[in-house]
């Protein structure tokens, strides 16, 4: 699955990082301790968290991840997204928790 396509799926909104949403996902995390993300985390893949702050996207860019999720209606400063475009890191919001989307992304990969 690409990036772009978790917008129209999982009804998000995109904050930053448009230049990346051309990057195929090949997996998700959900976490919210970053040690553990940077630990645990795949490359490729979707991340799924409610931090909101500029450290998620170095966590990022670091995993060489496809696309963070910020879940719980959360949402970043302006210096957040602005690293996010800068290191072409997709950004998406939701009102959703982490559950609720990666529940809705499984069910939609086994349809």
């Amino acid at each position: 699955m690409k990036v772009k396509d978790l917008k129209e799926q999982l009804d998000l909104v995109l904050v930053a990082g448009e230049a990346g949403l051309g990057q195929t996902i090949q997996g998700g995390y959900c976490g919210d301790l970053l040690s553990d993300v940077m630990a645990n985390a795949t490359e490729h893949c979707v991340w799924l968290t409610v931090q909101a702050h500029q450290n998620i996207v170095a966590v990022a860019v670091l995993k060489e991840m496809a696309a963070i999720i910020i879940t719980c209606g959360n949402t970043p400063d302006k210096a957040t997204c602005d690293t996010a475009d800068q290191e072409k890191i997709p950004l998406f919001l939701s009102e959703r928790s982490a559950f609720d989307l990666a529940w809705a992304l499984a069910r939609s990969d086994t349809d």
